[in-house]
């Protein structure tokens, strides 16, 4: 029903949503028949997306693609990149895009209302009026690439590389073909990112009717969130879409018919030696499809479900699974809610797939026997206070929250439903508890209906294979060398200057008058003051007690620090084992699916988390293992009588429950290899540089991969020596004279919780202990590490603060810079690579350069050096180096909710990061000069010419690499 009209909207819903305290208006544009959910509150940190509706019709990734062109120029803003100029100069909390199987999101967020402004008028120029030319295409998604006659025919895109690291990765393949084994009928059969084999096949033609289709106001949903004014909402958006005329899109995801029966479907995954050749470390997912999203009883009630089932370290199906034997970790996501058709995902990751029938023998048992023999009440109370818990904390971590509620309403919205119904949670959560209470067998009955009598499942078998790699190289090749053969003299000739001209566009930069288009932000814009995190230090008998004193709406965030710097260097590996011990393996007095359901029953939740970092002007570094703990103001007590019996009953010596965990954690590790490989390389490189680095190496790196690995044996030949390992570091760590607590709360919740920690103290030994000296000894300074990868992660770096240079704030403005545009140019437009990054730590002071999934090995090594050349030639103006501050102080700035600012503190106390030297670096990089970029140029010359180098990717691509040096100068080493 139409209610009022304004700036060519009309209003459609009106509604108060007291969970979030917002006020939620649905709007319908009058001239597109777009749709328009504007979120008013209190929050400071406003969030904008535009979302189209996108299915697929095949895998060549058109979706994808058109997301990275549409932010490379458009109608107003007709620079080659208006997204990376942004990114140079914006006080964003937020700018990206994601690509959905069956939509296309283009979310912004700023604290600044005329930052906001700004990247909202440059996103939605960007998608309704981009500069599509042939060349964009080629840069974003594919080309073919020949310099001259003689020389090689190669593909080159950044989506074209960007999803063979994707099919690198073993767990994105099996997320995928689980995804598609379900949905083989509709457009989540295809791949909306791209398979690299297919990209390839998408032609320019296609690429602009893909975005003449859908990239229309009557397929778009527009969303706010935040504290900016509605009308203006309103204003900015019309002032675009009164430009349309409304068209009929057909956009509508179709529903995938049912199953009569149930499908085996074997696939095959990159593996390594270390993970492939005998089909013994496979993976194994079954999968069912649910009901409909947009069914909001349904979707709350297999929340709880999912979580009861797989959430925690006892649920039972998880249980089941692991107890198994079959295989190392647990595979599969579980429930999916944000497609149009829910499904759920579960299975084996290093596992036989011979025994891939035992495995569907034992999930289906296990659910047959929960339906009909219950499930233990203490577990269904566990997961719905979990639930309740998150839905009420609203924490989205690192993401705005409005993005994360963006998300949330999309999952009904985008299917034509009540985009509030799963916002305003409280009526359906109750709805659902009350069946809970009042209906017999609530979830035994879901259980039969959605998965045991549910014929529509999948069972999906992925085998390692070793040889895919090769085989992969050698199709590419194979078509390369067809193409080439097919080709006569003319078409040579023409692709070579295709070549050259977009090489030419890439490397001419955009005029001054097209940048000045580009709105940013002045230096008097900015606040040149930092923010203040509220610390009291309130020591409790010797210990040390922080405290934050946070709008935290009735929640009490405690933690707890553990010093790991009273242990012997050779323990540092067990620590992160150990921190899951404490709350994994039970105690004394309750196993450890009673501690799970105790857990999750009474608190938000207890996790451990390490903190490994070098201090202010100390060599030593500052090391600990924290018990992140959260629970409601009143159930304070409950959090510390639960941290005291892990920290003094945890039963170490479960053998069985030990060996679980450590194959998890190992298969964990290697899974993380690939995906995370720019992080993995960048953290062996700076093992050389300082103790605190060298430790993180030790607790989550290589050297963390090969320990897991010699600690499975070890288990397995000598559990003993293991169990007394475990013991030892029980009793060095759990000590009342080492630890430190921090709490974020409001005051009076805070005053309240005070005497529930001294209570925990009380009971903890005090022993006494110093810390130890730690060896710090360091790998080969130039290593390839091979893994079963189409990509690479090449890395280079040394310490700056050893060569002589002192700290200044202007450092940080430089790296930046250098991060958005020569190495973004170089390496990824020109290079094709996803990623390249320039990291400097300045409390240690490593600068390290990487890059991510990167065809290059040798050429990204000399762009690196060449950083220095480009510092001392670069024409820097006045207006770069404004954007330059700007978007450094946006970062200095970051948007944190209270758990974080809390957490954040406590870390800059503990590494000697005092509010006064934060605010000379923020006064440093307010002033900084262009003078400043030349003299960063004499500091970047140590590292080209001291630098080490790192490389994780393909063998034969780091073997190509090593040739082109004198021999020896590389040590190889096989990581997968």
């Amino acid at each position: 029903m139409i209610m009022t009209a304004s700036r060519g909207f009309q209003l459609r819903k009106d509604q108060y949503i007291r969970e979030l305290r917002t006020r939620a208006r649905l709007y319908l544009h009058a001239g597109t028949g777009a749709q328009l959910l504007s979120l008013s509150n209190e929050d400071e940190n406003k969030v904008f997306g535009v979302v189209f509706r996108t299915p697929p019709r095949d895998s060549t990734g058109v979706a994808h693609i058109l997301e990275h062109s549409v932010l490379c120029g458009s109608r107003k803003y007709p620079v080659k990149e208006p997204f990376v100029e942004l990114l140079k100069g914006s006080l964003k909390t937020f700018l990206n895009a994601f690509t959905y199987p069956d939509r296309t999101c283009y979310p912004v967020a700023s604290q600044n209302l005329q930052d906001f402004y700004n990247l909202i008028d440059v996103y939605m120029d960007a998608v309704f009026y981009p500069r599509l030319t042939p060349q964009v295409f080629q840069q974003e998604g594919w080309h073919l690439e020949l310099e001259h006659a003689s020389g090689s025919l190669t593909y080159k895109g950044v989506v074209l590389n960007e999803m063979k690291g994707a099919y690198s990765s073993p767990d994105n393949v099996l997320s995928e073909y689980s995804l598609q084994s379900l949905f083989p009928d509709n457009a989540y059969g295809f791949d909306s990112g791209g398979d690299p084999r297919f990209i390839p096949d998408l032609t320019y033609e296609q690429f602009l009717a893909f975005h003449r289709k859908y990239y229309h106001p009557s397929n778009a949903r527009f969303y706010f969130y935040g504290d900016d004014d509605n009308e203006n909402r309103l204003r900015l958006v019309n002032a675009y879409l009164r430009e349309f005329d409304p068209i009929q899109v057909d956009s509508a995801i179709q529903l995938q018919p049912s199953f009569h029966a149930p499908k085996r479907i074997v696939r095959s995954f990159l593996a390594g030696e270390e993970g492939g050749g005998d089909t013994s470390r496979g993976m194994v997912t079954m999968n069912w499809l649910l009901s409909e999203s947009v069914d909001i009883h349904a979707n709350f009630a297999l929340r709880i479900l999912d979580y009861v089932l797989l959430g925690m370290p006892g649920s039972p199906l998880k249980k089941a699974l692991i107890d198994s034997g079959l295989g190392e970790a647990i595979a599969g996501g579980g429930l999916s809610t944000e497609l149009r058709q829910m499904y759920f995902s579960t299975g084996l990751k290093g596992i036989n797939v011979a025994h891939a029938g035992k495995l569907e023998t034992i999930i289906l048992d296990t659910l047959k026997n929960i339906a009909e023999t219950g499930i233990d009440a203490r577990t269904v109370d566990a997961a719905v206070n979990t639930i309740e818990f998150r839905l009420r904390e609203n924490n989205s971590g690192s993401f705005p929250r409005g993005l994360l509620l963006m998300l949330r309403c999309l999952t009904t919205w985008l299917y034509d439903g009540d985009p509030l119904a799963l916002l305003a949670f409280e009526k359906p959560l109750e709805a659902v508890k009350s069946q809970i209470t009042t209906k017999e067998a609530f979830f035994e009955g879901m259980i039969h209906r959605f998965f045991v009598q549910n014929p529509h499942r999948t069972t999906l078998v992925l085998e390692p294979d070793p040889g895919l790699r090769e085989k992969s190289e050698m199709e590419e090749k194979s078509r390369l060398t067809a193409i080439r053969s097919a080709m006569g003299p003319e078409e040579i000739d023409r692709l070579i200057e295709q070549t050259r001209e977009l090489k030419r566009i890439q490397e001419t930069a955009d005029t001054p008058e097209a940048l000045a288009a580009i709105p940013v932000l002045g230096i008097d814009d900015l606040e040149k003051k930092n923010k203040i995190i509220p610390l009291a230090r309130l020591d409790r008998d010797g210990t040390p007690v922080l405290f934050h004193d946070l709008f935290t709406n009735g929640i009490v965030y405690f933690d707890l620090g553990l010093n790991i710097h009273t242990l012997p260097d050779r323990y540092l590996p067990y620590v992160p084992l150990f921190g899951r011990c404490l709350v994994e393996m039970g105690t004394r007095k309750e196993d450890f699916v009673s501690l799970s359901q105790r857990i999750n029953r009474e608190t938000g939740g207890i996790r451990p988390q390490i903190l490994v970092s070098a201090k202010r002007d100390s060599a030593a570094c500052s090391a600990w293992l924290f018990l992140r703990g959260k629970a409601m103001a009143g159930h304070g007590e409950k959090l510390t009588d639960l941290l005291r019996d892990v920290l003094l009953d945890t039963r170490l010596d479960d053998r069985d429950r030990f060996q679980q965990m450590l194959l998890e954690e190992k298969a964990g590790t290697e899974q993380r290899i690939i995906p995370d490989g720019h992080n993995i390389v960048r953290t062996r490189l700076n093992a050389h540089f300082g103790e605190s680095h060298w430790a993180m190496e030790q607790i989550s790196g290589i050297c963390y991969l090969f320990f897991l690995r010699d600690l499975v044996r070890a288990v397995d030949e000598n559990w003993p020596a293991v169990l007394a390992v475990l013991e030892e570091i029980r009793q060095i760590l759990i000590n009342r004279d080492t630890v430190i607590l921090n709490v974020t709360a409001e005051e009076q919740d805070g005053t309240n919780f005070m005497p529930c920690t001294e209570g925990l103290l009380s009971a903890l030994p005090a022993s006494g202990s110093d810390e130890k000296k730690w060896s710090s000894a360091s790998a080969s300074p130039f290593e390839g590490l091979t893994i079963p990868s189409l990509v690479n992660y090449v890395s280079k770096g040394a310490d700056l603060y050893k060569a002589g240079y002192g700290f200044h704030g202007s450092s940080m403005v430089i790296t930046r810079y250098l991060r958005n545009t020569w190495l973004w140019d170089q390496i990824r437009v020109q290079g094709g690579a996803y990623g390249a990054f320039c990291f400097f730590d300045r409390i240690s002071g490593p600068l390290v350069f990487v890059s991510y999934r990167d065809p290059n090995i040798k050429r990204t090594i000399e762009i690196f050096d060449q950083t220095v050349r480009f510092l001392l030639e670069t024409d820097l103006d006045e207006s770069d180096l404004t954007k330059s501050i700007v978007g450094t102080i946006g970062d200095l700035d970051a948007y944190m909710l209270p758990d974080a600012k809390g957490y954040a503190s406590m870390v800059r106390y503990l590494i000697g990061d005092t509010e006064a030297d934060r605010q000379q670096m923020r006064d440093e990089i307010l002033n900084t000069r262009v003078s400043d970029f030349r003299a960063f140029a004499g500091v970047l010359a140590h590292v080209k010419e001291n630098g080490l180098v790192k490389v994780l990717g393909s063998p034969d691509a780091i073997e190509e690499f090593r040739s082109a040096y004198p021999p020896g100068w590389l040590d190889v080493i096989k990581i997968l």
